[in-house]
Order: C-alpha cells, then sequence, then structure tokens
C-alpha cells in the first residue's frame, strides 16, 4: 500500500541561530525559574525554508507537523515529520532532513500511502542497533493501520515498508521507552468517541508485541479551576491553522473526552511514568505510573501543568531529571515551554521556545550523547524547527 520515492540530497546552512529565554507562565499552576544567566544559547533554526518566506525548496509542503528526532552514532541528527496540502489528505507522506556538519539536507520523502495520509512519525533505535520508522496511514486517527522501516545503515537506507499487527499501532507520536535489558516500551492510544492510551510492550526488539489498556481518565477526577473555565468561555475559531500566524483557540471541552500520546519515562528502578495529552474538562497534562517495567499501569492523575489538547513529550536526563516540552496554556498552542522535575511530578518551567502567535506544538525531545538536549517542534505548521540546548540551560 506505500509507493516509495526518492528526493535528492541538496545540503543548505541552518537558516537561524535562537537565543532560549526564560519562561513567562501562562497559568498560576507552577513557578516559573529564575532568569540563569543571560548568555545561555542554543543552536539551531528552521529544517527547511517555509513556502511564505520566498526561498523555500522545490517540494516544499505547506504544512508540516509532527516530527520526530533521534541521534544517530556518528553523532549526525535525523528528523522526520508528515507534510502535504493539509493534514489528512491523501498525499501527506513521511519527510525526513538529516544534520551534518552543521547543514540539513533536503527534505527526502520516505513513506507515503496509496490514496490516504500518512501521518505521526516516530524514529528510535532498539537494542540489536537498528533504526526504526513507525508511522500510521489511514483517512483519520479513527482509521488508522500502522506500518514500519529499518535500516541498518542509520537511514541511509531503508527497508521495504512492514505492516503491524491487526490491534497494534506502534508508537503513536513520541519515542517509546527502550529499557536496558532492551524491552520495548511504547506509548499508543486511540481516538474513539472516548479518547484513551493504551500501553505497548515488546521483548524481542518489535517481533511481536503485547498491550495493556484501555487507560483512560474517571470523570470523578476531571474538574476544571478557573483558568480552564475561562479558557471554555473563549470564542473558539474554527478550522486547522496552518499558515497562519493567526492563534487558534482549543478550549477545553463541557465533558470528559480522554487522553491520548502517551511519552514514557523511567523514575527509578522498574518505575515508570507516561504524561499524556488531555482533551478533558480540567485541561491539563495526565499521568500514570507502572512499577513492573510497563507491564500494567495505575490510575491515572493530573498533574499542575495545563494542557491546550496538543502533543508534549519528555525525556529523563542521565542525571535523573525529567525535562518535559509542552505549551503552557489551557487553550493555545503558544508558548511552548521546557519545564524540568527532580521527582517526575512537579515541575519547574526554565525555558520558553516560542511565546509569539500562532501555533509551536507537537513537540520532541531526546538528550544527545554529549548531554545536550535535541528539540524539534511544528513551527506554524510552516516548517519544522530544531534547537540544540546545551544541558547547563536547564539548570535551575
Amino acid at each position: 500500500m506505500c509507493l516509495e520515492s526518492k528526493a535528492a540530497s541538496l545540503a543548505f546552512i541552518l537558516l537561524a541561530s535562537v537565543l532560549i529565554t526564560p519562561a513567562v507562565a501562562q497559568s498560576n499552576a507552577q513557578p516559573t525559574a529564575p532568569d540563569l544567566a543571560g548568555a545561555q544559547v542554543a543552536s539551531g533554526g528552521f529544517i527547511f525554508p517555509p513556502l511564505a518566506n520566498g526561498h523555500a525548496l522545490p517540494g516544499t509542503q505547506p504544512d508540516n507537523h509532527a516530527s520526530t528526532v533521534v541521534e544517530l552514532r556518528d553523532g549526525d541528527v535525523l528528523v522526520a515529520w508528515f507534510a502535504g496540502t493539509k493534514e489528512g489528505a491523501p498525499d501527506v507522506a513521511i519527510y525526513t532532513a538529516r544534520l551534518h556538519h552543521g547543514q540539513w539536507s533536503a527534505p527526502a520523502q520516505l513513506a507515503r500511502a496509496k490514496l490516504v495520509a500518512c501521518w505521526n512519525p516516530v524514529l528510535f533505535h532498539t537494542a540489536d542497533g537498528r533504526l526504526w520508522l513507525y508511522y500510521k496511514y489511514g483517512t483519520s486517527p479513527r482509521t488508522w493501520l500502522a506500518a514500519r522501516k529499518f535500516s541498518l545503515d542509520e537511514g541511509r537506507s531503508w527497508s521495504k515498508k512492514e505492516n503491524l499487527p491487526p490491534g497494534i499501532l506502534g508508537p503513536i507520536k513520541d519515542k517509546p521507552l527502550v529499557l536496558d535489558n532492551g524491552v520495548i516500551v511504547s506509548g499508543s492510544s486511540v481516538e474513539a468517541a472516548n479518547w484513551s492510551v493504551w500501553i505497548e510492550r515488546s521483548t524481542d526488539n518489535g517481533a511481536t508485541w503485547t498491550k495493556f489498556g484501555p487507560i483512560t481518565v474517571p470523570e470523578s477526577i476531571d474538574q476544571p479551576d478557573r483558568a480552564a473555565l475561562a479558557a471554555r468561555a473563549e470564542q473558539p475559531a474554527t478550522g486547522v491553522a496552518t499558515a497562519s500566524a493567526s492563534t487558534r483557540l482549543y478550549p477545553p471541552p463541557a465533558a470528559t473526552i480522554g487522553i491520548i500520546q502517551p511519552a514514557i519515562v523511567n523514575l527509578g528502578g522498574r518505575h515508570l511514568r507516561f504524561y499524556a495529552r488531555s482533551r478533558t474538562r480540567a485541561s491539563l497534562i495526565a499521568a500514570a505510573d507502572s512499577f513492573d517495567d510497563g507491564k500494567t499501569w495505575g490510575s491515572v492523575h493530573f498533574l499542575e501543568l495545563p494542557n491546550p489538547n496538543s502533543g508534549i513529550d519528555a525525556v529523563r536526563l542521565r542525571d535523573g531529571r525529567i525535562v518535559l516540552a509542552f505549551n503552557n496554556s489551557y487553550d493555545r498552542r503558544t508558548p511552548l515551554n521546557l519545564a524540568v522535575s527532580s521527582d517526575g511530578e512537579h515541575f519547574t518551567i526554565v525555558r520558553t521556545l516560542e511565546d509569539g502567535p500562532g501555533q509551536y506544538s507537537y513537540p520532541a525531545i531526546v538528550q544527545a550523547k554529549n548531554g545536550d538536549l535535541l528539540v524539534t517542534y511544528s513551527w506554524r505548521r510552516q516548517t519544522i524547527k530544531f534547537i540544540r540546548i546545551p544541558l547547563d540551560a536547564i539548570n535551575h
């Protein structure tokens, strides 16, 4: 069902460098860290020029979203995302670009489905050293099927597409957690009338899978605070914000819908936790815990961090702290922030990545071998932005 295509691998220079500034909180749920030595600079910029700036590469698509990032063995960085005329259109395919010696390759199409859109790519390595691309395809999230490819040469060539077994969707947005023993703990979810998280687990590098779920939000805990009620009272815009700098509203729903797109981290030993996107009256990030390496999971609770029905990501640093990338708003996909926690429960915002009009959303975050944080996200859905943040820039 998937059609393969090749694209030229033209290189060009990073377009910008950005200064990471202290956060300005959009809610009263958590304090903001004090200003930390204003000279903290992170390198990065657009992976490719957006159509709107007049210098776009041939083949640049108007809608670009849902990026994933992985560091390769030689220190290069590989990013993938979906792109096309608009989300859900049958021309939407999976694209990749590689950062090599400070230059990004031109975006190249890696996967495409016949007559339906591709969605939400995820890149990661398994314990056997293979680099994997998992992705979804279908007319909408309710009809998704899942497929994957692998690379034995760090993304320079790829296997043919392989469909996942019925009922297995693979990592739905964020990278899975690969345990020290090689077990893959993958966060998945289903968007039906009610949203629910599922955890898919493999002990053989993805050859076979088991799943646990559904994990849902009890209506009894879904109680909006003043900020969530105020957000619900705002007038929402309609349609999908793509090439515009206007800021679309995503108000809390009148009733509990559920949670999706879990990001999984290890809190120590066999204690795992996921953080999930929330479409709830409370409009808060949801979390749940496992104490047996992800085989079973407990009940959901909310953090004191807002979520405007938008994707998040999290990573455990090698020093044990948790970094969470999220939109610090109850109803807007701006600003885009980083928050840090020493216990996985109580977070302090340490950086604002974006705070202008429009939407800056669906972050992906990993820690590089040298300790830096590698972050990608959708920039107004016109392009994908990459930022490399030194570890000492997030100390608090």
